[in-house]
């Protein structure tokens, strides 16, 4: 699993609200190894690239929500590289504005572990060392982002609208044309954080 730079890069993919911030912070918790905890926020485009095929676009979701270019070149890599420093964050996503965060030292072995949506598509699985995909139905997607989101919508219910417009269409997108389930090497149903039930091992022990 480990690179030749003696480092390893392993993403948390699934859709919104699944659960992958969450079981990062777990592995951090218990590796042995230094660890470099991202997210793929700290890398999303401008809100007119975000928003320029329409605010309930699941299309823009998908295909226009991250900077994908920015996120190889200061992220993924000088890390895979063995650099001595990558940069985490590039833009400020409540501002709407690129940062010039200062690059955070990395030990010479390292793992990387990354969370964000969209981490499976075809562009981005070949820097994966070790892949998970969180899977969970739509209803608990929609019942963790009535809590977590609301306010930043307003309400319950405009979370609800959001998500059945934008995101949930966005992910079944995904999911249709880059099949991350069949990419990644772990596939866990979370729809309860504490008993993760394992669809998919695919890991050399």
């Amino acid at each position: 699993m480990i690179g030749r730079s003696g480092r390893a890069l392993i993403a948390f993919d699934g859709p919104d609200a699944a659960g992958k911030t969450m079981l990062a912070h777990r592995l951090a918790d218990v590796l042995s190894r230094p660890t470099l905890r991202v997210s793929i926020d700290g890398f999303h485009n401008p809100r007119q690239v975000r928003i320029a095929r329409g605010m309930d676009s699941p299309h823009g979701y998908y295909y226009d929500s991250f900077n994908h270019a920015a996120l190889e070149e200061h992220l993924l890599k000088p890390f895979s590289r063995g650099d001595e420093a990558v940069r985490t964050r590039v833009f400020d996503l409540h501002a709407d504005a690129p940062i010039e965060s200062d690059p955070v030292l990395v030990p010479p072995h390292c793992t990387l572990l990354l969370d964000g949506v969209f981490l499976l598509r075809p562009e981005l699985r070949h820097w994966w060392n070790l892949s998970v995909y969180l899977h969970v139905p739509e209803e608990v997607t929609i019942a963790r982002a009535k809590v977590r989101d609301a306010g930043i919508f307003g309400s319950p219910e405009a979370v609800e609208a959001r998500y059945e417009a934008r995101y949930l269409p966005g992910q079944a997108l995904y999911r249709q044309e880059a099949k991350p389930q069949h990419a990644a090497h772990i596939v866990l149903d979370n729809s309860d954080h504490n008993h993760p039930v394992v669809l998919k091992w695919d890991v050399a022990v």
